[in-house]
């Protein structure tokens, strides 16, 4: 018997890589798309890059599960972030994962079954210096609840996560282990650690998991307790 196929953009390192090595655990068959690594590579920056990306994918099957993951950081004040960071902020951060739903549908109306997992951010609250990545994350939040208002119908939910702080390559580069600043970050997480690749990878197999079909529109904030008091109830 074939496994069911997932998706994962930006799926060759941190949060992406780990979501990869859980699904593959899980038993699915995983594909991902990224500029580097194993996969496919494309970057999903053009939009004609990703169509002719997502027609190799698809080109072994339907793909029933989908995590959008890939995304692009552009730190700057209000005052100085740029139109063109706006814009490759958008492109990678929104349209891609648009993209990538119209392209995987098909499949999953025929299948009756779809799970799509958009990866947002706590930063979605608000966050200094994101303007660009706020705004971006903050309309995945926004598709996500259209799509499980009309997806529902065909059997695909659509669930967002937003991380806190995650312990990824990147994250350490702009907070250095022992530094005052990474244990300030560290004294405001209600858990006192920050987070792991692997902890947001768990809640992605939630998601993505057919006894999950209940759920639907919602964002699981991972995040140790950061949004409690913060974020809507």
């Amino acid at each position: 018997m074939a496994k069911e196929r997932v998706l994962i953009t930006g799926g060759a390192v941190g949060i992406g890589a780990a979501c990869a090595e859980r699904c593959k655990a899980d038993g699915y068959e995983v594909v991902v798309i990224d500029r580097m690594g194993d996969g496919l590579i494309a970057d999903l920056s053009d939009p004609q890059a990703t169509t002719h990306a997502l027609e190799r994918a698809l080109a072994g099957g339907p793909i029933t599960r989908l995590i959008n993951n890939v995304g692009l950081v552009v730190p700057a004040d209000a005052a100085s972030q740029t139109l063109d960071e706006l814009d490759r902020a958008w492109s990678l951060n929104v349209r891609t994962s648009l993209q990538c739903m119209q392209a995987l549908l098909p499949g999953m109306k025929a299948a009756g079954f779809g799970r799509i997992v958009n990866m947002s951010s706590r930063a979605a609250l608000g966050k200094e210096l994101r303007t660009a990545y706020s705004a971006t994350k903050a309309a995945l939040l926004g598709m996500t609840r259209v799509w499980a208002l009309e997806l529902g119908e065909f059997g695909v939910t659509a669930n967002a996560i937003g991380p806190g702080p995650i312990r990824t390559e990147l994250f350490d580069r702009a907070n250095p282990p022992g530094a005052p600043r990474t244990q300030a970050i560290i004294d405001s997480v209600p858990v006192k650690r920050v987070g792991t690749p692997d902890d947001v990878a768990h809640a992605a197999s939630y998601l993505l998991d057919a006894r999950s079909g209940f759920v639907t529109g919602q964002v699981l904030y991972v995040c140790g307790g950061m949004t409690v008091g913060v974020a809507g109830v």
